[in-house]
């Protein structure tokens, strides 16, 4: 979706924007004309993306909403919630990117706090956005939810069982959910590819930068998102 004279804005929520994918798809999203609301647990990266943001469209008459959330806290992802709700904003699309991964391990060597992080962010910091955010794409009669996923949930990953098992747990999700949502919305569960970020370096180490920059790999991304309909409710998708 290009501007134009059929051109829309659509009100986009971006979890976990303060670094890396989700960054990266806020600044391109909102080159577009599209409104931002973005959350992330970082107030100096949230800070300097205002900023950014806030350069990217000076005259605009609409304001992107950026606010401190921790995804893994239920009340947190309240919060959030309720500042969309007084602003009268209703997510045209919703994508779930915020997300961790474990240290390098094998499976039995996992202390119990690192495998929690990982189920509490990914799994259960998804469904809280989710649950909350849901209803109210209902109500607005449309949307679209993407749940980012890697597929080493599928295939397994040595050193990084709980990476994989949160990002099956996601796919579940993503196929269970789609086949309760009204007609007219969507949710899709999209593996972005291989990117060169943070948490690209724990796994994949020295090589890491081998591969493609966020900016390199949302020109592409930003348009499949902005592409998505409800057409593609359940489906399973990759960034190639």
């Amino acid at each position: 979706m290009d501007k134009g004279d059929e051109f829309q804005p659509l009100t986009i929520l971006i979890t976990g924007v303060s670094r890396g994918l989700g960054r990266a798809l806020a600044l391109s999203l909102a080159k577009r004309g599209h409104t931002i609301i973005g959350c992330a647990r970082t107030p100096n990266a949230l800070h300097s993306l205002q900023k950014e943001l806030a350069a990217l469209s000076p005259s605009s008459s609409h304001t992107h909403l950026l606010q401190i959330t921790d995804v893994t806290s239920n009340g947190s992802v309240e919060e959030l919630f309720q500042a969309v709700l007084e602003r009268n904003l209703v997510p045209d699309i919703l994508v779930n990117n915020a997300g961790v991964i474990n240290e390098k391990s094998k499976f039995w060597e996992i202390p119990q706090d690192g495998f929690d992080c990982v189920i509490d962010t990914n799994v259960k910091g998804t469904a809280n956005v989710l649950r909350h955010f849901i209803p109210l794409m209902i109500r607005g009669g449309k949307g679209i939810i993407v749940n980012f996923y890697s597929m080493w949930g599928r295939d397994g990953a040595p050193m990084f069982s709980p990476y994989s098992a949160s990002n099956w747990a996601i796919e579940g999700l993503t196929k269970s959910i789609a086949l309760e949502l009204p007609k007219g919305m969507a949710i899709i569960a999209l593996d972005p590819g291989i990117v060169n970020t943070d948490m690209l370096a724990i796994s994949f180490g020295d090589s890491a930068p081998d591969y493609q920059n966020p900016q390199q790999w949302v020109v592409k991304a930003s348009t499949m998102i902005l592409s998505f309909t409800s057409e593609n409710n359940g489906a399973s998708l990759t960034l190639e």
